[in-house]
């Protein structure tokens, strides 16, 4: 403020000797107090540095893989007998959503599952969509058995899922990756992986002993 003092008198000096026209003696007053207040917002003012809000700072993580694939499935439906479902599947996970569609050995669509925190729904060729709280029940009403799709979110990358305890062998080769996972009530034995420039699970095969069930996984890409 006492840089501009000096400044600010020889302005107000400068109003005072211009003669205005009659009608315009309220005029410039106000530009010269508005001229002032101005230059004394500029001297008052200090320059904002960069936002270190969370707001700014913030970096969301959005999950998506995708993979395509062959399954078989072996099973016990509710009448004791044993049964089998073979084909492909394309998956897609979007942050907590998961859409897996499973095909015949001919390409046409046997289900399209999605599974997402809020419900799960189940649509069949020619049928209403159906919806649930879980993808399991969906699945195990409509087929005949389920895909553990939760936890397939983690096994296929390959790791354990966070929301529970495992037991994991180191695969010998490659110590850093698993031989095989035991959780929730599954086997996964991991069977084998992409080789170099490709990397991640290349057939999986996953057993529960009740109900009955076994999945065998093939990663294509």
């Amino acid at each position: 403020m006492h840089f501009f003092a000096p400044f600010h008198r020889h302005l107000i000096r400068f109003f005072h000797l211009i003669r205005a026209p009659r009608g315009a003696s309220l005029v410039l007053p106000a530009l010269a107090t508005a001229a002032l207040v101005t230059l004394a917002g500029c001297a008052s003012v200090k320059p904002q540095g960069p936002s270190t809000s969370n707001a700014a700072t913030a970096v969301t993580a959005q999950t998506a893989r995708a993979y395509h694939g062959r399954f078989a499935v072996q099973y016990t439906d509710s009448y004791g007998r044993e049964q089998n479902a073979y084909g492909n599947f394309d998956w897609r996970e979007t942050g907590d959503t998961v859409t897996v569609q499973m095909r015949n050995p001919l390409g046409q669509t046997m289900a399209i599952v999605t599974s997402s925190p809020a419900s799960a729904t189940l649509e069949l060729p020619n049928r209403q969509p159906l919806t649930a709280d879980n993808v399991s029940t969906l699945m195990q009403n409509a087929l005949g058995f389920a895909l553990p799709v939760e936890g397939l979110r983690y096994w296929l990358q390959p790791s354990v899922a966070p929301t529970s305890k495992a037991r994991t062998v180191a695969d010998p080769q490659e110590p850093s990756r698993p031989k095989q996972i035991d959780q929730d009530g599954w086997t996964i034995d991991y069977l084998a992986y992409a080789e170099a420039p490709a990397s991640g699970v290349k057939r999986v095969n996953l057993t529960r002993e009740e109900p009955p069930l076994s999945i065998k996984l093939v990663i294509d890409q």
